[in-house]
Parts: C-alpha cells; structure tokens; sequence
C-alpha cells in the first residue's frame, strides 16, 4: 500500500517530529524532493515531502515564500534539517504553513535526507509491485473466465466483481450482455443480467462510461462501465480479449452462416427433403419435429455485406441462420422469438436500411419451406415489418419445386414487357393496379390519373398479347400469379 505522511512520521527508525498545527493528509505520497533553491517550483509535480535545511532562507521573507511556493506547487509537507544552519524550523516558516495548511516536520540531524527518501521509494517500489501483481492475476482470471464454458458472459461477470460496479457491452447501440458488480443492484452479489436495451425501467438508472472496442467490423462496439469508475489497468487487457474474441465470433459467424445458408437454400429449393432433410436440419440444431417460424431480414443492397456478420441481440440466438439469395433467414422455435419490432429498431441502430418478413409457424421440413416462402412473400410489402397472417396460394405453389413458375410468368408476361419497353405504354403497371384494386377500371383511372377508357384500351391490348383476360377468373388468377413470381424474382 502507498505510503502516507502520517506514515511517516510514525516510523520510528527516522524519529520525525511533526510541528505545526497542520494535520497530514491521507494522500499517499508520490516522491521525496530534496531542494537548497528559495523557489522549488520547476522540478516539483505534485503530492510531493520537500526536505530542505534552509541554507538560502536566511530572512523570515524568504523563509514564507518558500513555503508558498511549495504549497502552490501542490506539495504534501516541508521537512525541515535542523542542526545545519538552523537549530530549530524558523518561526516565520511555520507560521505560514499553518497560514496555507500544509504541514511541516522536523527531521533530526542524524537522519539524513535519503533514508526518508529510501523508505518512500521501497512503499512505492512495493505498492507497485503488488499493483503488478494484482494486475497479472487479473489477467488470468479474465482469460480464464473467457475461455471456460461461461465465455464472453463469464468475463464481464468477473470485471464487474474486479472493478466493483456494472459492466455492459454494447454492439450497434444494442445492450448484448451485461454483468451487475454492485452489491445494492444484485443482492447475490456479482452476476450477469441480459438487458435488451440499457436501463429500461430501471428504478437506478445508470450513467455509462463508455470505451470503444475495436473489432475490426464497423459495429460501434463498447464497453461500459457504471459511474463512479476510475481507470485501471486491467480494463485495458479486458478490451483487448473483447475485441479478439468479438473479432472470432464475426469470423465464425461467417462460416457458419454460410454453411447452414447453403442447408436452407436445398431445403427450400426443393433438391433436399424428407427423412435426409430432416436429418440435416437437426445437424443444424433444427428439430422439424417441433413447429418453427422463418424470419427474413432484407437490407440495401449495399449493406448486404453486413449480414454475414452482423451479431444479434440479446434472445435471438435461440435458432438457426444462415445466408439464401444475400438475405439473412432465421430459423427459431414456435414460441421462442422474441418481438420483431425490437430486431427492427436494432437494425435500424446498426445504420441498416431493413426490411423484415415474417412467416408462419410450422413442423417439418415442408413446413420450413412454406414459412420461408410466406416470408419472402410478406416482404414485397415493402414495410419495415411485414408478418404473413393468412395461408397464401402463392406460398404454396413456390414451396413446390417442381412447379415451373418462373418460367410460365416469362412466358405470360414477356410480350407485355417487351410492349412496354418499345412504347412505353405501361401496360404491367396497369394490369397490376387492375388487380391490387379487384377489376374497378373507375379506381384504376383515379390511382394513375387516366381516363377510365385509356385503361379499357390498355387491358384490351393486354388480352391481344397475352391471351388471357384480366376480367376472366382463371385468366385473372393466371396473370395474379404471374405478376406475384415476377416481383418475388
């Protein structure tokens, strides 16, 4: 432990005398400053025992600028030789010390100078010593935490206990784990607590000293720490083992999403099924006995890049994912997902321009399909959320593989696209808005602000291509379904 001025005195090898009404403070002393110069201020830092005999403070004058001048230079105390030149601390130095507040001592003159040097140096050397100590020890408890079964939780849980208050990590704003440090906060003492999102309801709230955690991915990691915090040294090896083992967790992420992506995309292709699906799939950690739900996230296409890599928060590594056609596909347990909204709101913190789909909960691997197909259907609604509530006939028929519709709306809406394109007569934004409004020529007029007869003209133009009425039932469902697979892609 540092050592302080009452220390000091109190050591009685060194046989100091305190005078002075000034009492010694609790600030352990940094160094000894042994100085013969009337102004000692140039070479003194601060919570400094300046030791002198006086040789050039020979007036009462000289003698209290002296000690203003240690004062101002934030000095603990003056130690003052006696039997050199001066047989006793000159009045005129004490009187301004008690004057100032700081405390002055005699030092015999049989005890030199630097063996109250010495046993300074020896407290800080052992201070420092243990300091190290501590420091390696804690080292070895973080990385021993971090590589155990407990993992990154297991880290924070340990520095929270270390540092003695709470301790969060943050990816895109999001709280992806926190550890409770303070005794009046967890009455168990030290552990981990999930929190979704910072301080939500809570009756304390906390104000976070944040530092950033470098991961090499553009994801606005930190680390926080509860106030009150001071700055130790063992934070800075526990940003260093975050970082590395947020930088594996991305890496990982990668492959593995990769992997399962490429599982998902046979399943739902169609080139995968049955008993050998569901074997797979349970390889994957999906048990098709149990009912599931797919989730689809869809981002710009400039931030697709992201998605091999993007961390999820806090309940939503419950399931599966992986990458089909550069969108990221979820796979979680029927009852186990968490709000979708709050996935959007994260997404959107990560700087992510998302859209979200959502389908249907169902077992098998055909189930699978059929939700992954409601989802991508559900996205075309172009909202951020978009959850699938009905069966759908389009699902339905591109869950089934061998169901060539892709190529029968080429060849349906080929000519019209082709049309469109040499004249520029909108005949699909048409045809489209026809059946969005359920065959009202007078509500399609009004949508594109054109005579109800330049729609009749544009629909018979459509039959004349085509082959198929749009006011015919099963021409009506041919070209719906057409139109449905061409926006699906």
């Amino acid at each position: 432990m540092a050592i302080t001025l009452a220390d000091l005195l109190s050591d009685p090898a060194l046989g100091l005398v305190l005078e002075g009404r000034s009492e010694p403070p609790a600030q352990p002393i940094q160094w000894v400053a042994v100085t013969e110069l009337e102004d000692p201020r140039p070479f003194l830092n601060g919570a400094e025992v300046v030791l002198t005999t006086g040789v050039r403070l020979k007036t009462g004058a000289a003698q209290r600028a002296f000690v203003r001048r240690a004062h101002d230079a934030g000095a603990l105390a003056i130690g003052f030789g006696v039997g050199l030149t001066h047989r006793r601390i000159p009045a005129a130095l004490l009187a301004e010390a008690d004057a100032v507040g700081l405390p002055a001592f005699r030092v015999p003159y049989e005890v030199p100078f630097i063996a109250i040097g010495k046993r300074v140096a020896d407290a800080l050397s052992a201070d420092h010593y243990a300091g190290l100590e501590d420091l390696l020890e804690g080292h070895a408890v973080l990385a021993s935490a971090l590589l155990g079964p407990g993992g990154l939780a297991a880290l924070l849980g340990e520095l929270a206990r270390m540092l003695g208050t709470d301790v969060a990590l943050f990816q895109y704003g999001a709280c992806i784990a926190r550890a409770l440090g303070r005794a009046a906060r967890s009455p168990d003492g030290p552990g981990v607590a999930a929190a979704p999102r910072a301080d939500a309801g809570d009756p304390d709230p906390v104000t976070w000293h944040r530092l950033p955690v470098a991961t090499g991915l553009k994801d606005r990691c930190t680390l926080a720490i509860a106030e009150p915090y001071g700055r130790t040294a063992v934070v800075d090896y526990a940003q260093s083992l975050i970082s590395v083992e947020l930088t594996n967790q991305a890496r990982n992420r990668t492959g593995a999403r990769a992997a399962s992506g490429q599982l998902l995309e046979d399943v739902v292709r169609g080139s995968l099924g049955g008993a050998e699906a569901a074997a797979r799939l349970a390889g994957s950690g999906i048990d098709t006995t149990l009912r599931h739900s797919v989730l689809i996230v869809d981002v710009a296409s400039g931030q697709r890049r992201a998605l091999r890599t993007l961390p999820l928060p806090d309940g939503w590594n419950g399931g599966a994912t992986g990458l089909v056609d550069e969108r990221l596909v979820l796979v979680l347990p029927a009852g186990a997902m968490p709000d979708p909204a709050g996935l959007g709101r994260y997404l959107h913190g990560a700087g992510l321009t998302a859209r979200i789909g959502v389908g249907g909960s169902y077992a098998q691997p055909s189930g699978l399909r059929w939700s992954y197909f409601e989802a991508r259907e559900a996205l075309q609604r172009g909202q951020p959320l978009n959850i699938a509530d009905r069966l759908s006939l389009t699902s339905l028929l591109m869950a089934s593989a061998d169901v060539p519709l892709a190529d029968l709306a080429a060849e349906t809406l080929r000519p019209l696209e082709a049309f469109d394109s040499a004249h520029g007569a909108g005949l699909l934004t048409t045809l489209q808005r026809y059946l969005d409004l359920d065959g009202s020529v007078a509500a399609v007029a009004a949508d594109l602000d054109l005579h109800r007869n330049t729609i009749r003209y544009r629909l018979q133009q459509v039959v004349a291509l085509t082959g198929y009425d749009p006011a015919v039932t099963a021409d009506r469902v041919h070209l719906y379904l057409a139109l449905r697979v061409r926006a699906l892609g």
